[in-house]
C-alpha cells in the first residue's frame, strides 16, 4: 500500500471513531426537561340531573280537617274558652247597672257566638234515652268526671243533641259538631252557665 492510500485509509477510520464516540456521548446524556407525558382523554361533565319532585303523603291522619264536614267548623278550644277569671254574679234576674255580665266575656270568645264550632272534652252526661246520650256536659278535663271536683263556669259546654242521640263514651275525649251559644244562660233567675252547644255530630277516639 503507498503512503497516499495508507493516509487516506487512516483518515476514515478516524472519522469512523470520531462519529462513534459522539453518539456514544449523545446517547449517554440525559435529556434535559421534563419528559413528555401523553394527554389525559376529556371528559365531558356529567349534566346535574334535578331530584324528582316528591309525591304527597296518602297515609290518612287524624287531624279534624278530615274528617267528613269538618271544613265547615271552626275548631275551638277550652285554651280560649276558659283562659279568663269570670266572677258569677249574685244577682238573679235584673242584674244591677252597668253589670252585664257578658262584658267578662273577652271580645275574642263572644266573637264565636252563633258559629258553627268543633269543641273536643270529656263527656258527662246528664240525660240518656235508649242507651243513647241527648244532653250532656263537655268538660275541659276529667277533675269533675273521675274526682268530683267543681269545674269553673268557663270549663264546661251544654251539649243538647239535635236529633238522634250519641253513645256514651267515658274517660276518653270526644270532638263535638255544633252551634256554639255564648252568653250567661239563666234558669230561675240564676245564671248556670256561659256556653251552650247545639250538638250535630260527635267524633270518637279511633276504634269506638
Amino acid at each position: 500500500m503507498n503512503r497516499q492510500l495508507f493516509s487516506l485509509f487512516l483518515g476514515g477510520v478516524a472519522l469512523t471513531v470520531a462519529t462513534g464516540l459522539l453518539l456514544a456521548e449523545d446517547i449517554g446524556k440525559v435529556p434535559r426537561g421534563e419528559p413528555i407525558k401523553p394527554l389525559a382523554p376529556r371528559v365531558e361533565p356529567i349534566p346535574a340531573v334535578a331530584p324528582a319532585p316528591a309525591k304527597p303523603s296518602t297515609s290518612p291522619t287524624t287531624t279534624e280537617s278530615t274528617l267528613p264536614g269538618a271544613g265547615d267548623f271552626t275548631a275551638v278550644g277550652f285554651d280560649k274558652l276558659s283562659s279568663f277569671k269570670y266572677e258569677v254574679p249574685d244577682d238573679t234576674v235584673k242584674p244591677a247597672p252597668g253589670a252585664d255580665p257578658d262584658q267578662q266575656i273577652p271580645t275574642l270568645v263572644r266573637g264565636f257566638n252563633n258559629k258553627r264550632v268543633s269543641l273536643k272534652g270529656f263527656m258527662l252526661p246528664l240525660k240518656v234515652e235508649a242507651g243513647m246520650v241527648t244532653e250532656m256536659l263537655i268538660l275541659r278535663d276529667q277533675s269533675a268526671c273521675c274526682f268530683g271536683a267543681t269545674p269553673k263556669i268557663n270549663e264546661w259546654v251544654s251539649v243538647k243533641m239535635v236529633g238522634g242521640g250519641v253513645k256514651p263514651i267515658m274517660d276518653q275525649a270526644v270532638t263535638l259538631y255544633g252551634t256554639l251559644r255564648v252568653g250567661a244562660m239563666r234558669e230561675n233567675g240564676y245564671i248556670v252557665g256561659i256556653y251552650q252547644l247545639d250538638g250535630e255530630k260527635m267524633q270518637g277516639p279511633p276504634g269506638t
